[in-house]
This record gives C-alpha cells, structure tokens and sequence, in this order.
C-alpha cells in the first residue's frame, strides 16, 4: 500500500447529515475490500467555501481532506467511484511523498 492524500468537494445538500452520509460513503469505496485503509479524515479543515466557478449548477461545496494507504491496482476503481458519485463535485487524489526537505 502507498500513501495518498484526497482532497474533494462535496456538493451542499439539504442537512449536514446528508453531508456527511456522502463522506462516509467516499470512505467506504477507498475501503473497498483490503485495498485501502484510511488514516485520517479532516471535514472542517476547509469546510464551506465558495467555489472560484460554477459546478453542475454549484457556487459552494464542503471541502474534504482524507489521508489514506491505498493499493494502487484500486486506484482506477476508485477514480471511477468518485467520477459517478452525484455528491462529488471536483476531487484530487495525490500520492503523499511526506515532508520535502530543502536542498542544502
């Protein structure tokens, strides 16, 4: 497994339950199996923000960062997981390298 960082927008929804139904169920495709186990989930972080432009309608999302050790064989099931969820407006998933140190 290898360590990744998903960042992702959350479309608001009616409740925050609702909001948070959606996170739970992103949690679950990353756990999809043995193929992930996810390390951290920061909701409030970034939280509500306006987004720079108009998404399927949206002018805001909830921003979500979740930390994860993933397979990467699972990484295109998940992609396409996170590409068909109606509540997922945007994401990026990036493998975290830890911390860089300067040259020097």
């Amino acid at each position: 497994m290898r360590e990744y960082e998903l960042v992702f927008i959350v479309r608001i929804l009616p409740s925050d339950e609702e909001v948070n139904q959606a996170i739970d169920q992103v949690i679950s495709y990353i756990e999809l199996g043995d193929s992930g186990v996810v390390k951290s989930v920061d909701r409030k972080a970034f939280g509500r923000r306006r987004l720079a432009y108009e998404i399927r309608g949206q002018r805001e999302g909830h921003y979500v960062l979740i930390k994860a050790a993933i397979q990467p064989d699972h990484l295109v099931e998940l992609e396409t997981e996170l590409k068909l969820f109606d509540p997922v407006l945007r994401y990026l998933l990036v493998r975290d390298e830890g911390e860089v140190k300067a040259p020097g």
